[in-house]
């Protein structure tokens, strides 16, 4: 293949680390030597032990019976209330004030 020579050199520049980089490739859990052994032993420990169902069963007897949790209708997320009243009351909790802008006055 012929490139031209800008081309070329784009593409040489695109395998040169900026300043301040080190290349890793051959360091760490996944040096090529240890590698098949480093992810065996990293998916033995973040596995997560197996627990029989009984002995869940046995743990919490409430757990078979649904729980009722607030869930954010935005993002699924728990909702943690703060505060509930009724129509037309006021709070009694006051959220924190807004933190004020900061300004610099460079004149």
């Amino acid at each position: 293949m012929t490139l031209a020579t800008h081309e070329f050199i784009r593409r040489f520049l695109m395998h040169v680390l900026p300043a301040g980089f080190h290349r890793i490739r051959y360091y760490g859990l996944l040096a090529s030597g240890k590698r098949a052994e480093n992810i065996a032993r990293a998916r033995e420990l973040l596995m997560p032990p197996i627990i029989p169902v009984d002995a869940i069963k046995a743990i919490s007897p409430i757990a078979a019976e649904p729980q009722t949790t607030n869930l954010c209708l935005c993002c699924g997320g728990r909702m943690i209330i703060i505060e509930r009243f009724e129509r037309g009351a006021t709070p009694h909790y006051r959220a924190s004030p807004p933190t004020p802008a900061i300004r610099i006055d460079t004149s």
